[in-house]
């Protein structure tokens, strides 16, 4: 749009299956999204209104609601069912509290997709073997298109915690700080768009698969989650001597009812599930525990008003808008239904069969279909869209013959 029609508030109007379009292009069947497949209004954030840093010509950007005529909110958007969410609680006198951590990798430019990835040259003429995790000298080779990423997180108001490199080969990871649930996921979407372009300008390619790479970890997009009393401020986790409440336990309690229903939100591609099948640093189980990474909820070690519950199921690839309505849904079903937690677990352990989670596309699409949860939370609509463009990508992925396929199958009987 033209920053004249912008600014006269001219409406923006979309199609209504845009929003089932699937990651291919093509879209599931009409009546999924309206026969009549009639329109919506993007109505801009007054408050996500960027001009975009990384552009030569003046040029910006507006998140937008994805509203009915009528002026409701569409069901079929997912910043607007983190927006009901909130509401949801925001009725009960409290404000839930997020962070996330985003885990990603900078690639070479990949021409060839059935080539694997690989680092970039650095400044050093060398390219990344993978020793470099945590080192604080292990993104010096990439220091010019980092420079302009914090620059650009700046100028965009994207605050930043802590940025690091993980242990894969040339992967990396930033926390966002804390703050209201809808303002982290426009951060992180923003982020993410962010990274992409100005990887583009310095010759690189940014990639938010959850695993890019065989034989290394995969990437996540952990989300921190805590509830604070919108009268008083406090922590609602922890109690005036600071040990945990019942409203934490029964916070844990919804988190576990309600993830392997919600996997396919949490993981929404067959990709998705290459990381999930690494079980210590991507954990696909509902267990929970104090300071355990292996298990898919984690309790970090924190002072008592720090308390909070970190989800460590959803990957890099994941809608944020969407990850953190499922995971704080699923809370606040667990508060508002007293449900109490299983039995915290440390050390090694063996996951249960009840706290077992979907570890393919398939099976994870064939729990939300007979999740009467996720209709309730989400709405029938929303939920049978969501299914039935996953189901056309996933039946594309199925349409392809891999290269294992060829090279480990063909010579057998």
């Amino acid at each position: 749009m033209t920053a004249e029609g912008f600014l006269e508030g001219r409406r923006l109007q979309l199609a209504r299956g845009v929003l089932l379009q699937c990651i291919m292009g093509g879209y599931p069947a009409a009546r999924f999204y309206g026969s009549d497949d009639g329109d919506l209004a993007l109505v801009a954030e007054p408050t996500q209104i960027h001009r975009l840093p990384w552009s030569d010509d003046p040029r910006a950007l507006a998140i937008c609601d994805a509203d009915e005529l009528t002026g409701e909110s569409s069901n079929l958007s997912t910043r607007g069912q983190l927006k009901k969410v909130i509401a949801r609680y925001a009725a009960r006198g409290l404000a839930p509290v997020v962070a996330t951590e985003l885990e990603f990798f900078v690639f070479a430019p990949n021409t060839d997709p059935t080539q694997p990835f690989r680092p970039p040259v650095g400044l050093d003429g060398r390219r990344e073997d993978g020793q470099s995790a945590f080192s604080i000298s292990s993104n010096n080779g990439l220091r010019p298109f980092f420079n302009e990423v914090y620059k650009c997180m700046a100028a965009l108001g994207l605050p930043r915690d802590t940025f690091m490199h993980e242990m894969g080969v040339s992967q990396f990871e930033i926390n966002l700080l804390h703050g209201d649930p809808l303002l982290l996921a426009d951060q992180t979407f923003l982020f993410k768009h962010l990274l992409k372009e100005v990887a583009l300008k310095h010759g690189l390619t940014v990639v938010c698969m959850a695993k890019p790479l065989a034989h290394t970890p995969g990437s996540s997009m952990h989300i921190h989650q805590s509830i604070v009393d919108i009268g008083s401020g406090k922590n609602v986790f922890s109690d005036e001597s600071g040990q945990p409440t019942a409203m934490f336990r029964h916070f844990i309690g919804g988190q576990q009812a309600g993830m392997a229903d919600f996997t396919a939100l949490f993981a929404p591609n067959v990709n998705s599930y290459q990381r999930l099948c690494h079980p210590y640093a991507s954990p696909n189980n509902a267990c929970w525990s104090h300071d355990n990474r292996a298990a898919g909820l984690r309790i970090p070690a924190s002072a008592p008003v720090a308390r909070r519950v970190e989800n460590r199921l959803p990957g890099a690839d994941a809608n944020p808008y969407l990850a953190i309505a499922a995971s704080l849904a699923a809370g606040l079903h667990g508060i508002e239904h007293e449900l109490e937690p299983s039995e915290a677990i440390q050390g090694e352990f063996e996951v249960p069969d009840n706290l077992s989670l979907p570890c393919t596309l398939h099976a994870a699409l064939e729990r939300l279909k007979r999740s009467q949860l996720a209709r309730e939370l989400f709405g029938q609509e929303f939920i049978e869209g969501y299914i039935a463009s996953k189901t056309m990508e996933l039946t594309s992925f199925f349409d392809e013959i891999t290269p294992w396929e060829r090279r480990v199958l063909a010579a057998q009987a």
